[in-house]
């Protein structure tokens, strides 16, 4: 998948969230130190994940792997009909798990039990019902919810994957790994920014990206746009749908049993902090519909 900057229309806001960021903290390092506190051994990363898993009733429903391999932070993913969320121990840093784990399991395990109960759980379904592909929606869902407590909740993740798909479509992986050093300086996380940007491309010498990457910024920035229109309870019942669908598909849903994560338990609370990751961001509704 190539990409251009027509593909691109949030490099501006991309590039501001990261300077904002290391204008507030000096460096990435910095930056991940203050807000993510430190690494967790495997023995706290279990304890966390065993509270939250009670916290949302759902203990005992999912396999729980530790690695060291993985090139996200973590993965959610059905192994032998099991529910498994893989974590990458060398990024679980004490601040920043439970907001993974709302990314993983509030967001993308919730969205797809429900999804089960649904008129559109099969291929079939959807293409029925018309459904809208589920992402930017879904990972940018879940890339909010990943910051959704944090005192300051800079969208700094997204913004670079954003960033790095861009200039991987300009530049070789050399000359990627050398112009994202203005933003990270530590070599194995710039290392595996660029791996996600180029993964799939046989000559990384030439400009060429996977461009998947730039979903989260994407779905992020349109969620927040619409925010005040959306029903977020309704987003995680329905299951893996776009919030254009929303609307349009209460009337054929099942909503009785549906799983709701505990953080949208309080709207007023929820919406708050919506608020507050838009004035770190500098994120204006101006801007906002004047982009989408």
């Amino acid at each position: 998948m190539s990409c251009s900057l027509s593909l691109s229309p949030f490099l501006l806001q991309s590039i501001n969230i990261m300077e904002l960021t290391l204008q507030k903290y000096g460096s990435y390092e910095k930056f991940e130190q203050a807000t993510g506190g430190s690494l967790l051994s495997k023995t706290r990363i279990w304890s966390h994940v065993r509270k939250y898993m009670v916290k949302e009733g759902c203990l005992g429903e999912i396999v729980v792997h530790l690695t060291e391999d993985l090139l996200s932070r973590a993965s959610m993913t059905v192994v032998n009909g099991c529910p498994t969320l893989t974590i990458n121990i060398s990024t679980a840093r004490e601040h920043w798990l439970e907001g993974m784990l709302r990314h993983e399991i509030g967001t993308h395990y919730f969205r797809g039990i429900n999804n089960l109960q649904q008129p559109w759980n099969s291929w079939i379904g959807r293409k029925k019902h018309e459904l809208k592909p589920n992402n930017p929606t879904e990972e940018g869902l879940a890339s909010i919810h990943s910051v959704l407590f944090r005192k300051d909740p800079f969208l700094w993740r997204a913004a670079l994957l954003y960033y790095t798909v861009y200039q991987a479509s300009q530049m070789s992986f050399c000359e990627l790994f050398k112009d994202i050093g203005k933003f990270v300086k530590d070599p194995n996380t710039r290392w595996d920014y660029c791996v996600r940007a180029k993964r799939g491309w046989t000559d990384t010498s030439q400009p060429g990206c996977f461009s998947k990457d730039q979903v989260y910024l994407d779905g992020i920035l349109q969620i927040l746009r619409f925010r005040e229109s959306i029903d977020f309870h309704l987003l995680t019942a329905l299951g893996k749908v776009s919030y254009e669908d929303v609307d349009r598909l209460k009337g054929l849903a099942v909503t009785e049993n549906m799983r709701v994560p505990h953080f949208l338990q309080d709207h007023s609370r929820y919406m708050e902090h919506l608020e507050r990751i838009m004035e770190v961001n500098e994120l204006t509704d101006a801007e906002l519909k004047d982009l989408i």
